[in-house]
């Protein structure tokens, strides 16, 4: 799990460095294929994702062990999140999301959790795209504009990685192992499955 963990530092450390020197082409990622790229949230994967995974997977074992459970016998795995585990990523969440729901009735649920942090990121960036006609006008500071997406891909992938950490920092240690899997089999899965849609434009 260690080693797992070391990897994703370097990858952003790395990451990191290539923004510094073209920023532009991190951003658009063309090593990523069409489908990996429509679901990119500044370069890279929403860290909202983290928690939609850790309670699907969760959910997915709980039922395959239900008797299990009932019977009293624990698994230790995803599917086995104590009550307590299950306050901290409730805390977690509260510390970090902000949620909104329509104001109809009091009957409707929470509409959605949202990092507030992501959604900071999202707007410099929209501000960001927003100035596009001062890059382009007489006297633009260009390098000002482009160290500021610099900057912006940093944060990003920065909360990408403490969200990881954080995650992680949560789980026992089968749980995180599990969670890293899974987390490894949907970004591939999402890479198959791009290639495939690709294939026929690349001919």
């Amino acid at each position: 799990m260690e080693k797992v963990m070391r990897h994703h530092h370097k990858y952003y450390a790395e990451k990191s460095l290539a923004a510094e020197k073209d920023p532009l082409a991190v951003f658009l990622s063309p090593w990523a294929t069409a489908l990996e790229r429509s679901l990119h949230w500044i370069s890279g994967w929403r860290p909202t994702t983290a928690f939609h995974l850790v309670y699907t997977e969760s959910s997915l074992l709980f039922e395959s062990h239900i008797i299990d459970i009932l019977q009293g016998h624990r698994t230790g795995d995803l599917g086995d999140l104590s009550p307590a585990q299950l306050r901290r990523f409730s805390d977690l969440q509260c510390l970090t999301h902000f949620f909104s729901h329509a104001n109809i009735s009091q009957l409707l649920v929470i509409l959605f959790w949202k990092v507030k942090e992501e959604n900071a990121l999202t707007e410099e960036l929209s501000e960001w795209q927003d100035s596009v006609s001062e890059i382009m006008g007489p006297g633009a500071a260009f390098s000002e504009k482009i160290g500021r997406l610099v900057r912006i891909i940093k944060r990003a992938d920065n909360l990408r990685l403490r969200t990881l950490r954080s995650v992680v920092g949560l789980l026992s240690p089968q749980q995180a192992i599990e969670f890293l899997i899974a987390s490894a089999e949907l970004l591939l899965g999402i890479r198959g499955w791009g290639l495939n849609h690709d294939r026929p434009y690349r001919k």
